[in-house]
């Protein structure tokens, strides 16, 4: 059986949980990009993680958009990343 994390939501809201596998591979891809770019929208990031994953031959089941979303905010509310206001919207690595 696989194992699985609770995710955190940064308005406090009822998170969801995920396999622990899917959270590492999405959250290493989407810090990769945020260290190598620094700055980065919600676009540019999805974005990144699709090229990653076809580069490094990644297989992943289920929908990287999802799982990509619910990441991000579990980063923001352990406070890894912040959202820098504006439009549109861009993370960093705190």
């Amino acid at each position: 059986m696989n194992k699985r994390i609770e995710l955190m939501h940064p308005a406090g809201k009822k998170a969801v949980t995920m396999d622990t596998h899917k959270y590492e591979t999405v959250r290493d891809a989407l810090l990769r990009r945020l260290k190598n770019q620094r700055v980065s929208t919600h676009s540019e990031i999805l974005d990144a993680i699709n090229d990653d994953f076809a580069t490094n031959k990644t297989r992943f089941d289920g929908s990287i958009g999802w799982h990509m979303e619910w990441v991000k905010l579990d980063l923001e509310a352990r406070r890894q990343i912040r959202r820098i206001a504006g439009s549109p919207v861009r993370f960093s690595i705190v």
